[in-house]
C-alpha cells in the first residue's frame, strides 16, 4: 500500500504537483467549496449521507456504520471503474473528506493498494479551510497592488480585462464574486458562489501571482454583492497606488447600455432592481425612473443614475477609504471601446508615455 498522510499547509504548497485531487465529501459539500481544481468522488452522495447520518441518530453507530460501510464501497467501485482505469501507475492523487475521516480514507486505502501513490490531507477540508483563512493576509502583504479608480462606467472593468489580455497581473474580484459590485449589480442567471467558495478562488488568485510585478485590481467596497473580501486584502488594496481611469460620460453611458444590456432587453428586471434604491433616492424619483424606462428612455435613465446617483459621493467615499487616491496619475482610454481599452493596456504594461506613468 503506498498512502502518504500530509498536512493540510503543506497540501496547499504541492497543490500543482498532484495528479487529481479528489473531493471524498457529498457532490452538496463541494459545491459549497473545495480545493482548486478538485474532482467530486463522493463516498456517499446527498441522500446517502443524510440516510447515514438519521441513522447513526435514531437507531445507533453500528447499523448506520453498516449500511455506509455497504453504500461507501459502491461509490468506490463506481469511481474505480469509470475514473480509474486509464491511470498509470505513477498517478498520484491527493484525497480529502470534511475532516479527514472513513469516507476519503475509505477512497485512499483502495486506491493506495491498487498501487498509486495517494496523499491524505490530515483534518481534510476543515483543515484546509483554516489555512486558506490563515494564509491569505500573508499572500495580500508579500504582493504589490495598482488600484484601478473611476466613477461607475469608466471602463475598470474593462481595462482589467484589456490588461488580463497583455499578460499583466489581474485580480478580478466581481469576475470570481460573480457580481458587478453595485445594486444594479447582480448577474441575471449567474448566482454568487457562497463565501466560502469565494475566499478560496481569492487565496487561489493571490498566491499565483508573483511579487516581483504589481497586481491590477479595482477599487472595491468591502461587499461585492452579497460576498465580504478578506479584511486584509482590503487593508493592502487600499494602501496602495491608485490610477483614476478618467472617461466622457457620454462614454460611461454607452459603456453601461452594452454591460448591461439584460437590463434594456427586460425593462421589468430593470424596474425591479431600481426599487433597491428607494430608500436611498425617495420613491418619487424612483418611480420616475421606471416610468421612464416603461417609455423605452433607458439613456436617459442611466445618464440621471450616473449623475443623480452613482456620482455623488464618489470623490469622497473613495478619497476616504484609498489613501493614494487624491495623488493618483489620471489614465484616459480614448473611448470604452475593447480596442481602446487594449492599446491603453499596453502602454500600462510597457510603462510608455501615453499611459501617463
Amino acid at each position: 500500500m503506498s498512502l502518504h498522510l500530509i498536512s493540510a499547509f503543506d497540501a496547499m504548497a504541492k497543490l500543482n504537483q498532484f495528479d487529481a485531487i479528489l473531493d471524498a465529501r457529498s457532490e452538496g459539500e463541494h459545491a459549497e467549496d473545495h480545493l482548486p481544481g478538485a474532482l467530486s468522488w463522493p463516498s456517499l452522495n446527498n441522500e446517502e449521507r443524510i440516510r447515514v447520518g438519521t441513522l447513526y441518530k435514531q437507531v445507533n453507530p453500528f447499523e448506520a456504520q453498516k449500511v455506509g460501510a455497504a453504500l461507501v464501497a459502491k461509490n468506490i467501485a463506481r469511481h474505480i471503474e469509470t475514473q480509474v482505469m486509464d491511470k498509470p501507475r505513477n498517478w498520484q492523487p491527493l484525497v480529502y473528506c470534511w475532516r479527514g475521516g472513513k469516507r476519503s480514507n475509505s477512497l485512499a486505502l483502495i486506491l493506495g493498494q491498487i498501487g498509486f501513490k495517494v496523499h491524505l490531507i490530515e483534518g481534510g477540508y476543515k483543515a484546509f479551510r483554516k489555512e486558506v483563512m490563515e494564509d491569505t493576509p500573508r499572500q495580500a502583504q508579500r504582493l504589490q497592488f495598482q488600484v484601478l479608480c473611476g466613477p461607475t462606467g469608466s471602463g475598470k472593468t474593462r481595462l482589467l480585462q484589456a490588461l488580463a489580455q497583455e499578460g499583466a497581473q489581474v485580480l478580478d474580484l466581481e469576475a470570481i464574486a460573480c457580481h458587478r459590485s453595485s445594486v444594479l449589480g447582480l448577474i441575471p442567471g449567474t448566482p454568487q458562489p457562497t463565501q466560502k467558495a469565494f475566499d478560496t478562488q481569492v487565496w487561489d488568485a493571490l498566491r499565483g501571482f508573483s511579487a516581483d510585478r504589481p497586481v491590477f485590481v479595482e477599487a472595491e467596497s468591502k461587499k461585492v454583492g452579497n460576498l465580504t473580501v478578506p479584511a486584509e486584502l482590503m487593508v493592502a488594496m487600499r494602501a496602495s497606488p491608485c490610477l483614476r481611469v478618467d472617461l466622457s460620460l457620454d462614454n460611461r453611458v454607452n459603456l453601461l447600455l452594452e454591460d448591461y444590456a439584460f437590463f434594456t432587453q427586460d425593462r421589468a428586471l430593470f424596474a425591479d432592481r431600481l426599487e433597491r434604491l428607494t430608500a436611498l433616492r425617495g420613491k418619487a424619483v424612483v418611480q420616475g425612473w421606471q416610468e421612464r424606462i416603461e417609455r423605452g428612455e433607458m439613456r436617459e435613465v442611466v445618464t440621471e443614475l450616473l449623475s443623480g446617483h452613482y456620482d455623488p459621493g464618489y470623490e469622497t467615499s473613495t478619497g476616504n477609504n484609498f489613501v493614494h487616491y487624491a495623488k493618483a496619475p489620471l489614465i484616459t482610454p480614448a473611448s470604452h471601446s475593447m480596442v481602446d481599452m487594449l492599446a491603453l493596456a499596453r502602454a500600462l504594461v510597457e510603462g510608455s508615455p501615453e499611459s501617463g506613468l
